[in-house]
């Protein structure tokens, strides 16, 4: 059996912001009516989290449950425990109309660190930042320069962005030009 390995090895730069290829994470596609109860049970008994409200993660002791769609979240948690997790959600979610998918290898978490971190993502993605405009709870799928990302802040200094695991090389290199010394703007962080 192979080894699984994350996409840049831990690719790390340090600018204004550092940015750093977090490795390996445990992530899952859940789809289904989020109002449900059986939803709630399942995203609780996998994560100790609550279903978000629309564009928001929640985090609970064994994970983080960012919203995705009005259908669908993304269940974040240790890779170790992926298909655990992907066991649990099943039992919880059977007998009703849903979607469980491991997506672990699928993609790419990067991690923006710093005073500058939110101007980084300003730089590259067509969303309002500002620390009145983008509170610490919220997530955005949007842009980064050409590619389709996500993104959400985990402490006053720090985001993390996903992306699909092909494209991984691409948006280190965007967020390390971004981050580099120099290139502050000054307007966010």
């Amino acid at each position: 059996m192979s080894k699984a390995v994350s996409a840049l090895s831990g690719a790390e730069f340090k600018g204004f912001a550092s940015v750093t290829e977090t490795g390996l994470r445990g992530m899952i596609t859940v789809r289904g009516d989020l109002a449900s109860k059986a939803m709630t049970a399942a995203i609780k008994a996998a994560t100790g989290a609550d279903v978000p409200a629309q564009r928001k993660v929640a985090v609970g002791g064994k994970g983080k449950v960012p919203w995705m769609s009005p259908d669908e979240l993304l269940v974040v948690v240790d890779y170790a425990t992926v298909l655990d997790t992907v066991a649990t959600l099943n039992a919880a979610l059977s007998g009703g109309h849903a979607l469980v998918a491991n997506v672990s290898d699928a993609r790419a978490v990067f991690e923006i660190r710093g005073a500058g971190c939110r101007d980084v993502l300003a730089k590259l993605a067509p969303v309002d930042l500002s620390h009145n405009r983008f509170a610490a709870d919220e997530i955005r799928r949007t842009r980064i320069a050409q590619v389709p990302a996500a993104f959400w802040q985990t402490e006053s200094d720090a985001f993390e962005v996903i992306c699909f695991r092909s494209v991984a090389l691409y948006v280190f290199d965007v967020l390390r030009l971004s981050a580099t010394k120099g290139g502050e703007v000054h307007h966010l962080g």
